[in-house]
């Protein structure tokens, strides 16, 4: 039985899986979008989700930790300088999730998975409607 047995093994091995999902962050922090399989996309949320809160500590020992996980020097930089600071007044759920459909080749699910809007930075006003002039006679 498998009761509360939360890792998703993906048909891999530990060290495989370890480094695909961080890859594949790594790719959604760099790029913002991954597409992927749809049980992947869901192992990877995990994993980004945990990235984020780590950028939104930004302590020197969450960077390391960042580091040791990911293993790449320039997505765990713009992790902690772009993407964790969009989301400081969001309390978890970073990604999104998109099923797409089948795949051609084997019929797997794919999905996109993605940042959702960062709630952290202010929108852009909308602009006003010009106003028409009133003429007096």
């Amino acid at each position: 039985m498998r009761h509360r047995n939360l890792t998703i093994k993906l048909g891999r091995k530990g060290e495989h899986r370890n480094m695909m999902l961080a890859n594949m962050v790594s790719d959604l922090i760099l790029r913002s979008r991954v597409t992927t399989t749809l049980a992947k996309a869901r192992a990877a949320r995990r994993l980004a989700d945990k990235m984020i809160t780590l950028g939104k500590k930004g302590t020197l020992h969450h960077r390391r930790q960042a580091l040791a996980t990911l293993h790449r020097k320039n997505a765990v930089a713009k992790l902690f300088k772009d993407v964790a600071p969009q989301h400081t007044g969001r309390n978890g759920g970073y990604t999104r999730i998109i099923k797409l459909g089948a795949r051609i080749g084997d019929a797997a699910p794919t999905a996109i998975i993605e940042w959702v809007e960062p709630t952290g930075a202010t929108p852009a006003p909308a602009p006003e409607p010009a106003k028409a002039e009133e003429k007096t006679s």
